[in-house]
């Protein structure tokens, strides 16, 4: 079964930058390259939203407030998706989550604290 675990957030100023890490296990590889990984993100009393996804050609998309600033990337031999985000703004602080879809097969991390404050 997928495992997927977050890594990465934390404090940064307005204007700051940060880089997401999704790693996965309990597939192998192969099977990890099929899969359709996306980033949400959700704040406080917000409902969660799409953050970027990239399918398992590496086509891209973004969210409007998102798009510019960041960039979503994966390295299928490690099994991760990442997620770089500049510029940000005090209003992009949220839990950020992964997911990892593939058919039937929907799994979510546990999430990953962004904060952005001076």
């Amino acid at each position: 079964q997928v495992q997927l675990v977050e890594s990465g957030g934390g404090l940064v100023q307005p204007g700051g930058s940060l880089r997401l890490s999704c790693a996965a296990s309990g597939i192998g590889t192969a099977i990890y390259g099929l899969y359709t990984m996306t980033w949400h993100r959700q704040a406080p009393g917000k409902q969660r939203e799409l953050v970027a996804s990239i399918t398992s050609g590496s086509v891209t998309n973004y969210g409007d407030s998102m798009k510019g600033r960041f960039t979503i990337s994966r390295d299928n031999a490690k099994k991760s998706v990442y997620l770089q985000m500049n510029t940000l703004k005090p209003e992009d602080a949220a839990i950020y989550y992964c997911n990892g879809r593939l058919g039937s097969s929907d799994t979510w991390g546990r999430g990953t604290q962004v904060t952005v404050s001076s």
